[in-house]
């Protein structure tokens, strides 16, 4: 009966080690996170955010599944090797595939506003 008890409790300490171990290796993944991006623009201009803040087409922010709200993250164009920093205020993008919407300031300035999306690579 000891012997059983002293099993349970090694398999949780072996839950909570991998626990521990998958949530140091996602922040390490997000160290760097690379695939498309595409922009949103007026059509969502003065509304809400997830985060609350309006959303403003000339602010350099963005939108990510997972990101902290406020966190800022530099975008870099694989294509152009152009980049820019963004701030964190929605949650998306919604279209398979895609890691990051970024407004249309954001979209102008990397260069990619007439192709519509493009690929990135995102760093914190």
């Amino acid at each position: 009966m000891k012997r059983n008890v002293c099993v349970r409790t090694g398999g949780r300490l072996v839950l909570v080690a991998g626990v521990l171990v998958t949530a140091m290796l996602s922040s390490e993944a997000m160290a760097r996170q690379c695939g498309a991006a595409s922009w949103y623009g007026e059509k969502f201009a003065g509304k809400r955010t997830a985060s609350g803040v309006r959303f403003n087409p000339n602010d350099m922010v963005a939108a990510h599944r997972s990101l902290p709200f406020g966190s800022r993250v530099r975008v870099t164009d694989r294509r152009t090797g152009r980049s820019v920093s963004v701030k964190i205020v929605d949650r998306g993008p919604y279209a398979r595939g895609r890691v990051i919407d970024m407004s249309k300031a954001a979209a102008r300035k990397l260069g990619f506003l007439r192709r519509g999306v493009t690929r990135v690579c995102i760093t914190r």
